[in-house]
């Protein structure tokens, strides 16, 4: 069985974006050749990658032209990517598919290959994978930034959901890279947290 690992940079504030919507410049802060190293691995290991409506678009756009990370391009146009949208039936970018229903096509899709699935971004999405216990694993790139407000990674409200380190490590560029086991919840506490 495969394991989803969410995967986003965030401020020590715990924005994932600025006020603006795909305001990602916080990333300036944590890129580096420590980040670049982690993006090919998981281009290499990765079965599937998985974005939310808004983050699909934004990762289409650029990485379709990208010029600068030719590598990271690479794999990004080529893997297996699939968009939680209720409304987008055809996405444009190379090798993507569409689900209305990501909870049950990702739970299918964990049984079927053991290779990591990976969420970029996408607060909502996941949001909702954490409440239906789909997560596995949290990667977070803690950017050497305050932004002082912004977009929040985790909604406010969302259920207590306990971690346990798997790794910390320092970046060159000062962030922080800190990986986390979701502990799953039975079903019917799911609700009580």
């Amino acid at each position: 069985m495969g394991k989803l690992v969410v995967w986003n940079v965030i401020s020590v504030d715990g924005y994932f974006e600025g006020d603006q919507r795909w305001d990602l410049r916080l990333h300036e802060h944590i890129w580096g050749e420590d980040l670049r190293q982690l993006s090919l691995r998981i281009g290499q290991e990765a079965g599937l990658l998985v974005f939310g409506r808004t983050t699909y678009e934004g990762m289409a756009s650029h990485w379709s032209t990208d010029t600068t990370e030719s590598e990271i391009a690479q794999y990004m146009n080529a893997i297996p990517k699939l968009v939680a949208s209720r409304t987008l039936t055809d996405p444009q970018w190379n090798n993507t598919e569409a689900t209305s229903d990501p909870i049950g096509d990702l739970q299918r899709r964990k049984r079927l290959d053991d290779r990591p699935i990976y969420v970029f971004g996408s607060a909502n999405l996941v949001d909702s994978l954490l409440a239906a216990d789909l997560v596995d694993e949290l990667l977070l790139g803690v950017a050497p930034v305050v932004l002082g407000s912004g977009t929040p990674h985790f909604k406010h409200g969302a259920a207590k959901r306990p971690l346990s380190l798997i790794e910390s490590r320092p970046l060159d560029t000062g962030g922080v890279l800190l990986r986390y086991r979701v502990s799953h919840v039975p079903a019917a506490s799911a609700s009580d947290q």
